[in-house]
């Protein structure tokens, strides 16, 4: 009696096994090809070859004709911003509280930045006020900063710039369409060839404002020495009052000859080591506070500094008078260590 199957050879462990094998193989080799058939599409689609490295180009910048300081009419994306490293800030010169500041602070950048401005890396100041900004009032106020080359200040029609800021994410509904001419006081920073655009603040310190455009934006690649922290000394916490010094005064002021803020600043306003010893505190206080409506009473010191520093008046830096007592404190207490009184002799 012949069974069925019985020609066969019986399926063992091992040939199951085996056959298994065989079709597991299959199976990983087709989905191998579809996930390399499928990248490969992914790679020709992604990046075509036509599509530009960065969306920041003439298609999204508008190319606002603007007028500088020297009477001469440039092109925002054609002649200002097109692949070029660049910091633009939006002000006006009759400003008499932040615009001050971030020229101020500007101008530190650009002493630290040297005779790169203007090569590789560029300024642009654009005022919100072209009313009253003309050409030659943009250049009175640049020279009172002693503002370097490679820098220019522009305006433009009135429209136009307010497009421009609305563009560059400088431009806030509510605040910089009001009456008072409050603005964003937001810098930009970036390097349109490459796409990479930053916001940065005009307290910022002048040296990681230095160091962004010097280094960062320009994409170089700089070996880092390994360091070992073991050694590092303990950080100081800052006072409330060294801290809105530092971020608000720097600006202009210097605080002794070793204070590297005020790195070549004492054109603008004097150093204020030993201030405390020179003025009232009272005074002080209100200066800090007040001090366009202390021009405008025309105190005889406020006069004087006014006339001494080029007609660069302080700006009103909207400090309550325990901020500004703070600030006051602290100037004491570096005068105070830089500067010790000899104690008293007992005989």
């Amino acid at each position: 009696m012949i069974r069925r199957g019985a020609d066969k050879p019986p399926h063992t462990p091992r040939s199951r096994a085996l056959s298994m094998h065989l079709i597991l193989l299959l199976v990983t080799f087709l989905l191998v090809s579809q996930v390399l058939l499928a990248h490969e599409g992914a790679l020709e689609t992604a990046v075509p070859p036509t599509e530009s490295a960065t969306p920041w180009g003439g298609d999204y910048f508008p190319n606002t004709l603007l007028t500088d300081q020297d009477g001469r009419q440039v092109h925002f994306f054609d002649d200002l911003i097109k692949d070029k490293v660049v910091v633009i800030n939006f002000i006006f010169t009759s400003c008499s509280d932040s615009c001050p500041l971030e020229t101020a602070r500007l101008r530190q950048v650009q002493k630290l930045l040297g005779d790169r401005v203007g090569k590789d890396i560029f300024f642009y100041s654009i005022s919100i006020d072209p009313l009253s900004d003309t050409p030659e009032v943009l250049k009175t106020y640049a020279q009172r900063f002693k503002v370097g080359p490679g820098w220019q200040f522009l305006t433009g029609e009135f429209d136009a710039v307010t497009d421009l800021r609305k563009k560059l994410g400088l431009f806030i509904e509510g605040v910089d369409n009001g009456r008072n001419k409050d603005h964003n006081l937001s810098l930009i920073v970036g390097n349109q060839g490459t796409g990479r655009w930053m916001k940065a603040s005009p307290f910022e310190n002048p040296w990681i404002l230095a160091d962004q455009l010097a280094n960062t934006l320009q994409n170089w690649k700089h070996a880092s020495a390994e360091e070992s922290y073991a050694n590092a000394p303990e950080i100081r916490p800052p006072s409330n009052g060294e801290e809105l010094f530092r971020t608000r005064c720097a600006s202009c002021h210097s605080l002794g000859p070793q204070d590297g803020q005020g790195i070549g600043m004492r054109s603008i306003g004097p150093d204020l080591i030993g201030v405390t010893r020179q003025r009232n505190p009272a005074w002080l206080n209100r200066w800090i506070r007040e001090p366009d409506r202390m021009l405008a009473e025309k105190d005889p010191i406020a006069l004087e500094l006014f006339q001494r520093f080029d007609r660069v008046p302080m700006p009103n830096l909207r400090l309550d008078e325990k901020s500004a007592q703070s600030i006051v404190e602290f100037l004491q207490e570096e005068t105070d260590r830089q500067q010790p009184l000899q104690a008293a002799q007992v005989p």
